[in-house]
């Protein structure tokens, strides 16, 4: 039950449109497809985004307990308008290494210092192959040539006209070559599954928060395993109701780089008469086994780690129920809520009682 996340070292989108704009410092990442009347040819824009392989090994050998683990790539949405009924997304591992550069979008006269459609590093630069494509790899374009370089393993999400359109897309099988040094991490190519068809119904943007957004969405790389615990010593299941359950080992104030074992105390709120010789209310019990715990962002009241019965699930050890939260993926200088939900004999409860915790810079 542990969620560990990793922010970008490097993201950009490129143009086919423009295809020597480099847009490394844009707020904005773009995978759209347009028909462009004025010229009669459709063009698309297309994401990369780069996480760091230092802090993808030091997760994986330092935090993650046993080999089973899974990693997603996490995108929020800013923008979406030229829907159709179903969109499909498409990601890619890159091949070939590229420059972020320092240019935006609406730069005048544009900036051509970093990753482009027609280059990896800068103008005149690094071109992407456009033929000749060795085994495994490819690339695709329109009239423009260019548009990036990928291994042609694909992983997916698709969207209905109604659906979130956020980005969450298992992407374990990439992360795990870039981890065993079976091909470079380069980062992940994000597309649209149909580009340059020339047709009015096919104007689709989507437009994503970027690392350099300055908000609480940026892209992630959410790195998930299972390292449940259930060792209840001679404690006692809480079984009846009501309850009190209550959040300690709160400290309130968290610096990013902070690990913490939240414990959850839990009690009968009218406990059965009987003859002791020690109060009962400094007895504790552990919920039950269906119990996991969720973080929301106070302001947004958004989930920022939602309900998993395989990753939030909470752990018992002899002295009741908890879980570990690592903070690094919250962030800064934002408060948050722990809910927690348990399941005891047969009603479901989702306990949101202002246990409240904040994440400062330090």
């Amino acid at each position: 039950m542990a969620i560990y996340k990793l922010f970008p070292s490097q993201d950009a989108t490129i143009y086919s449109r423009y295809p020597d704009k480099n847009t490394g410092l844009n707020e904005i990442l773009s995978v759209s497809i347009e028909d462009a009347q004025d010229s009669g040819n459709t063009q698309a824009s297309r994401t990369l985004i780069q996480f760091s392989s230092t802090e993808i090994a030091d997760v994986i050998n330092n935090q993650v307990s046993g080999s089973n683990w899974s990693a997603s790539l996490k995108g929020f949405i800013a923008e979406a308008n030229g829907l159709n009924s179903d969109t499909t997304l498409e990601v890619y591992a890159v091949t070939g290494s590229w420059n972020m550069g320092t240019g935006k979008y609406s730069y005048s006269p544009e900036y051509t210092n970093g990753v482009s459609w027609y280059n990896r590093s800068s103008s005149g630069s690094g071109a992407w192959r456009i033929a000749g494509f060795p085994t495994g790899i490819t690339g695709s374009y329109g009239s423009v040539s260019g548009g990036g370089n990928w291994y042609t393993a694909s992983y997916t999400q698709s969207f209905s006209y109604y659906d979130d359109k956020d980005i969450n897309i298992n992407v374990t099988p990439i992360v795990n070559s870039w981890y065993s040094s079976s091909i470079a991490n380069n980062g992940f190519l994000i597309k649209q599954e149909i580009e340059f068809i020339d047709s009015l119904q096919y104007n689709i943007n989507l437009d994503y928060f970027s690392r350099d957004t300055h908000t609480i969405y940026p892209p992630q790389l959410e790195i998930k395993w299972r390292d449940y615990s259930f060792s209840t010593g001679s404690l006692t299941e809480l079984n009846t109701l009501p309850a009190t359950i209550a959040i300690d080992n709160n400290s309130g104030n968290f610096y990013p780089n902070s690990i913490n074992e939240f414990r959850v105390n839990s009690r009968p709120e009218y406990p059965a008469r009987t003859f002791a010789t020690a109060s009962y209310f400094t007895q504790n019990y552990y919920l039950p086994t269906a119990s996991y715990y969720a973080i929301k962002d106070t302001y947004t009241n958004e989930y920022v780690v939602d309900f998993d019965e395989q990753f939030t699930q909470l752990s018992v050890d002899a002295n009741g129920s908890y879980f570990t939260l690592y903070m690094n993926g919250l962030e800064p200088e934002r408060y948050y809520n722990i809910l927690i939900k348990t399941i005891i004999n047969g009603n479901t409860l989702v306990l949101d009682n202002n246990y409240t915790f904040k994440v400062i810079n330090g």
